[in-house]
């Protein structure tokens, strides 16, 4: 059977929170050193969901949205992939609540299920969706893909790296946006540096230098496989980062970002020292990889020899991410998202895009994706600095109050939700999934604000 061409994204669709609060007003409010949250983490805004809203509402949303929006029939959705780490069912999937949708159309033929594993689902979700698209097991029908979480911190220095969303793409042959197959670079291995044991809680365990040196040892080992076969598929000399027209990278925090982008180039580095670019940084030669990964003067370096395609590269991916927060596995996914709607459809064209995914524990892949037509559809309808505009900003209490009160509430049951104590109209966006109640059995009820 010959492969389906083209195969990739047709239609993608973002959601997050409607309110936020500002991070430099957080940082008053928890009584740290000023640019703290926005110049140490690169964070100007966080989104965040009351009780009302769960990574079923939220997944809900997305979906429907996205098959109003582009004007799919759920009767063409063949295969639905959920990424998520927000468990609130250890047996229930998300893909399952997602049915609810398909109802109406009658069809209850859709291969696919949960993916976990930190902020690794997403991607894990989207290489079945693809796989599946370029099996003998498809069937011709869109796979839809679903990366959806809510980031919640108890009090302390990870709380700022919080936030929430949703991106859900749908897949298919004769695509716009086509992935480079045969080429993934990926990374599995074990680590305790971010973990969820305690299922009473929505907090994780966080190791916040190690998983930080768990990134960038991943991306590491992932960006050079992934470099290895391109040399094997293409017979070119080794090629370096300025192969790609844009990177996106799982982005956590914002300046995590920058430092990682700087390290691809230290990378290429190792390879070809006597390139005139790397002029300025001989002083780094034959580290090995820890001494490289503990050195904070290499880091500097590097981030300076990678600033001037920075802006160009990496900025028009990070509108999003800066402004809503972290987003677990739709993050990488955001970054997709705020690209593909900040730079002009005619722009895009031709261009290339290497993605790093991270999930802590650990999953790592790097991968890769060509734009081979106009995306203006994709473009127009995406419209994320709008809509960023048109949320409600909180303040920093009324944050304070709704982690407290996310607290208290959770895995609780026979529970008529309430909220914060903000009307419908003032928490969601039309359009909106929101949980009304939970009942004694634990099984949850939701509405849709029209």
């Amino acid at each position: 059977m010959m492969y389906p061409q083209n195969v990739g994204i047709l239609a993608i669709e973002i959601y997050f929170p409607k309110r936020f609060i500002e991070q430099a007003e957080l940082e008053q409010f928890d009584g740290v050193p000023a640019g703290k949250y926005t110049i140490g983490l690169g964070q100007t805004q966080m989104g965040f969901c009351d009780d009302r809203e769960d990574v079923n509402s939220i997944a809900m949303t997305t979906v429907q949205n996205l098959v109003e929006k582009y004007n799919i029939s759920y009767k063409d959705i063949g295969r639905l992939e959920v990424g998520t780490e927000t468990i609130i069912d250890k047996s229930k999937s998300v893909k399952s609540v997602l049915m609810q949708l398909f109802v109406e159309s009658g069809n209850t033929e859709v291969e696919g299920i949960d993916n976990k594993n930190a902020c690794y689902g997403g991607t894990n979700a989207l290489f079945n969706a693809l796989n599946w698209v370029e099996s003998s097991s498809w069937d011709g029908r869109y796979a839809l893909v679903v990366a959806a979480d809510i980031a919640v911190y108890a009090i302390g220095p990870a709380r700022p790296t919080g936030g929430a969303g949703c991106v859900a793409l749908l897949i298919g042959k004769d695509a716009p946006i086509v992935f480079d197959r045969g080429l993934r670079g990926t990374h599995m291995d074990h680590a305790w540096d971010f973990y969820k044991p305690d299922l009473s809680s929505e907090f994780p365990v966080v190791d916040g230098h190690l998983s930080n040196a768990c990134y960038l040892k991943s991306l590491d080992l992932c960006y050079n496989r992934y470099i290895e076969k391109l040399i094997a598929k293409e017979k070119i000399e080794r090629p370096t980062i300025n192969y790609f027209d844009y990177v996106l990278f799982h982005a956590p925090y914002c300046k995590l970002v920058q430092k990682s982008y700087a390290r691809l180039f230290y990378n290429d580095f190792v390879y070809n020292a006597e390139d005139p670019c790397f002029k300025n940084v001989q002083q780094f030669k034959g580290l090995n990889v820890e001494e490289s990964l503990q050195s904070k003067e290499l880091e500097k370096a590097f981030v300076e020899v990678s600033k001037p395609s920075y802006t160009k590269k990496i900025l028009p991916n990070l509108l999003a991410p800066s402004k809503i927060g972290n987003m677990y596995c739709a993050s990488l996914y955001a970054c997709l998202a705020t690209l593909l709607s900040n730079v002009s459809p005619e722009e895009l064209v031709g261009k290339r895009v290497g993605m790093f995914s991270y999930g802590s524990g650990l999953s790592s892949s790097f991968f890769s994706f060509k734009v081979i037509k106009p995306i203006t559809q994709i473009h127009k309808i995406l419209d994320i600095n709008n809509r960023l505009n048109s949320r409600v900003k909180s303040s920093p209490e009324k944050f304070n109050e709704v982690m407290r009160l996310r607290e208290e509430t959770h895995s609780k049951n026979d529970y008529n939700v309430v909220g914060d104590g903000s009307s419908v109209e003032e928490a969601f966006f039309e359009g909106t999934y929101y949980m009304e109640k939970i009942d004694a059995k634990w099984r949850r009820f939701y509405k849709r604000r029209i």
